[in-house]
């Protein structure tokens, strides 16, 4: 009877103890970094649809860059990591769930002991053999939220990790696309330079042919001759560039280094409206704020965990078993033995060593505040840069084909001027450099406002749905 009420006043205390967490956990709320004012465009609608919406396969028209992105998603090394991270985060929520569980172990021991003939029962035995088996259950309550707590942290942990894995895929998405597009721009700057060779050599037999009637004079050949080679420099360089371009491209699909099949820059066409949506629901689509914001929950769980280590901690624990000094008797109806302990614990002097834990615990939750804040602020940022960028690419096409389409009259005019003898030959050289170079300079510009548009969605976080 007297062991029943002992019982229940441990169950009791408990649970009124366990009433009390709410005083102890706070409840979590996001902190305030979220602003308006830190997208800086003129062009948020506020009924637009975010892009990053979009799926990468209706982004990514072009079915070859389909396929690599497919196959990097597969096979590259950060996101099968990413993944690991995952699994890894998963087993910690599940050992969270099971803080509320009672622990149980068992124990098998044989103990022999040589007692002194001084020792207390040395008169009475020379050695003690003594045979035990046993299992000891232990529970502790969730006072003030501790198990609550931790089981919290880890679940916030968890989720870190599956928005870092997104992250890792959206900017997975966002480098080969690029890269890609990169690759097809080098194909058309090598086309244009070949072509720019070829006219290059018949020049040099036309103003050969010239100094022999007496129009130029070999100053002319000559530099005609280096225009020549300069053209064939550019092509060395494009050429290597674009080698090192595809081993880095196959590193990216999770690869050894190969040759890339590809189509023509001129196939790649931009048929998603580029739409950012609201500003503050820019925040829902970006895997690396999601991430950094679980990392400042995690933080603050942690933190409420530390408080929670100032406060008395109550467990109960049984033992029962066998045990016996002869092996033959070991499983007998008197070899049975039962204990059962309640424990409740106050921490009062420790070395200042749970004060120092939660002024760490409360240091890093900041840490994790500002670092949630500056993720916001770097977002902000790169959707402003990449509409400005795509913007300022897509008016530089303009530009920059106009300007082709002068430099490559001009170089015609005075070609037929040098012909006739009105020109000097000087003019048409810089006629001639100026027009590859705008050229050059023209198919680059298709790249970057390509590369804006991948940026673009990057920043806005799409990709990994």
């Amino acid at each position: 009877m007297r062991s029943a009420l002992r019982y229940k006043a441990i169950f009791a205390i408990a649970g009124l103890l366990s009433l009390q967490s709410c005083f102890v956990a706070k409840d979590y709320k996001q902190p305030d970094v979220v602003k308006q004012e830190y997208y800086r465009s003129d062009n948020l609608p506020a009924d637009s649809l975010n892009m990053a919406n979009v799926s990468w396969r209706e982004m990514f028209n072009d079915p070859i860059l389909q396929d690599y992105i497919e196959k990097g998603l597969q096979n590259n090394i950060d996101i099968r990591v990413a993944l690991q991270q995952i699994i890894a985060a998963e087993a910690y929520v599940k050992q969270g769930k099971a803080g509320y569980l009672p622990t149980l172990n068992t124990n098998a021991r044989y103990t022999h002991q040589e007692l002194a003939p001084n020792s207390q029962f040395g008169n009475f035995f020379s050695s003690l053999d003594q045979y035990e088996i046993n299992a000891n259950l232990s529970w502790e309550a969730d006072i003030w939220g501790k198990i609550t707590s931790q089981k919290k942290a880890y679940q916030a942990r968890a989720l870190q990790t599956v928005a870092a894995h997104q992250a890792v895929k959206t900017r997975l998405i966002a480098d080969i696309a690029t890269t890609y597009y990169q690759l097809l721009a080098l194909d058309e700057q090598i086309r244009i330079t070949e072509e720019t060779i070829d006219t290059r050599a018949s020049s040099l037999e036309t103003t050969k042919a010239l100094k022999e009637a007496g129009n130029v004079t070999e100053v002319g050949v000559q530099q005609t001759e280096a225009q020549l080679y300069n053209a064939q420099g550019i092509l060395l360089d494009l050429k290597d560039q674009r080698y090192q371009l595809e081993n880095a491209f196959s590193i990216l699909l999770g690869e050894a280094p190969n040759n890339i099949v590809r189509t023509d820059l001129s196939e790649q066409e931009i048929t998603t409206n580029l739409n950012v949506g609201v500003p503050v629901e820019l925040l829902r689509n970006r895997p690396d704020v999601i991430a950094a914001e679980y990392n400042f929950m995690n933080a603050f769980q942690l933190t409420n965990l530390a408080r929670t280590n100032f406060y008395p901690s109550l467990s109960i624990s049984a033992t029962a078993g066998l045990q016996s000094l002869d092996p033959a008797t070991l499983v007998n109806t008197n070899s049975l033995f039962a204990t059962i302990i309640g424990n409740l614990a106050q921490p009062i002097l420790n070395g200042r060593k749970i004060r120092t834990q939660y002024e760490v615990a409360q240091s890093q939750q900041e840490q994790a505040r500002l670092n949630f804040r500056k993720t916001i602020l770097i977002a902000s940022k790169e959707v402003s840069d990449a509409l400005h960028s795509y913007k300022t690419a897509t008016e530089k096409i303009v530009v920059k084909q106009k300007e082709f389409n002068a430099y490559s009259l001009a170089t015609d005019y005075s070609q037929e001027l040098l012909n006739n003898g009105l020109a000097n030959y000087l003019e048409v050289l810089t006629a001639r450099q100026n027009a590859l170079n705008s050229r050059l300079e023209l198919t680059n510009a298709r790249f970057n406002q390509l590369k804006a548009m991948v940026k673009l969605y990057e920043a806005l976080g799409g990709g990994w749905q």
